[in-house]
């Protein structure tokens, strides 16, 4: 059993983010910015053994963890809690000005949604918290007992893309005025009581809301696209940038800015010269997102939804 197992977690796409992301042989600089329990960086460090690795984490418990992990790589291996927004700054930290490497996987890992202390998941009952990082003040409660009804619309629609948002933030707001929201079984039974809510074949009602709400409590969207920006300015010539998203808000994303930067000209078709300054930064690795395989979803039902996307510095 690998290490990072001991811990309920199974990392997702783990061969294909091992032969596509650390291509360079030698002392190469590896940044994970979401490290948690350790699963893929164990995975490149065994690999290249000259690797030095950054891992970066906004889980206090998951960085434990990743440190008992990896601590066969001794002082080749460096941590950071932060938001993986913040890549660059840890990097300088180390005196790292460029990097030949930066791995993003945007899951909650399987200890998180198995702690119903967490709230994650609609199927255990626990606080509804929901934060990535415990000591922010942000939860899920606070945004469902305090925030307007257009905030409320304007999430379930936008991050969980349900379909009666409206219906939702009314009745929670109804709810609220005679009882605050404490418990994620209560969450969970309102999004159920909805008829319609969501399209027949789709995903279930409580999963779509709680991800809309995880994406508001730990502003992923934001932290995503700073990242992003921030890794592919920090990668080296020749080095590579992987994401792993999970639902289709965060996939488009990495794929309309990995498109961009991949592109020569952003003008507008038609005119005769170039006039935007824009420069191709990226060429693409995958130009279709690598899926788990059927053996892998078999094994791991969480790597079904799992999408992969790789980019490399010019």
């Amino acid at each position: 059993m690998q290490e990072n197992q001991k811990f309920g977690h199974v990392p997702v796409l783990p061969r294909e983010v091992e032969d596509l992301l650390v291509v360079k042989t030698g002392p190469v600089k590896v940044i994970d910015g979401t490290v948690g329990y350790g699963g893929h960086s164990s995975l490149i460090m065994k690999k290249n053994v000259e690797a030095v690795l950054l891992g970066i984490d906004r889980d206090g418990e998951a960085l434990a963890a990743a440190e008992k992990i990896l601590s066969f790589a001794g002082n080749r291996v460096h941590l950071a809690k932060d938001s993986f927004s913040n890549l660059a700054a840890c990097a300088a930290g180390l005196g790292w000005h460029s990097v030949d490497a930066i791995l993003l996987d945007l899951g909650v890992s399987s200890p998180q949604i198995d702690d119903p202390r967490r709230g994650f998941s609609y199927r255990l009952d626990g606080p509804l918290d929901m934060r990535m990082d415990v000591q922010s003040r942000e939860t899920a409660s606070r945004i469902l007992n305090t925030y307007p009804y257009e905030d409320l619309e304007r999430i379930f629609r936008e991050y969980g893309e349900i379909r009666k948002s409206r219906t939702l933030a009314d009745e929670i707001i109804r709810r609220r005025k005679q009882k605050e929201w404490m418990y994620t079984a209560e969450l969970a039974e309102l999004c159920d009581s909805i008829p319609g809510i969501v399209r027949r074949h789709g995903p279930p009602a409580p999963s779509l809301c709680f991800q809309a709400l995880r994406i508001e409590v730990n502003r992923e969207l934001e932290e995503l696209k700073k990242a992003l920006e921030e890794g592919v300015k920090l990668l080296a010539p020749g080095g590579r940038m992987a994401v792993i998203s999970f639902h289709s808000l965060e996939d488009r994303i990495v794929k309309q800015y990995f498109s961009m930067m991949a592109r020569y000209c952003l003008c507008p078709p038609g005119l005769p010269v170039c006039i935007c300054g824009h420069r191709q930064s990226l060429k693409l690795i995958t130009r279709k997102p690598v899926v788990a395989s059927e053996e892998e979803r078999r094994t791991n039902r969480r790597a079904a939804p799992a999408k992969l996307r790789v980019a490399e510095k010019l």
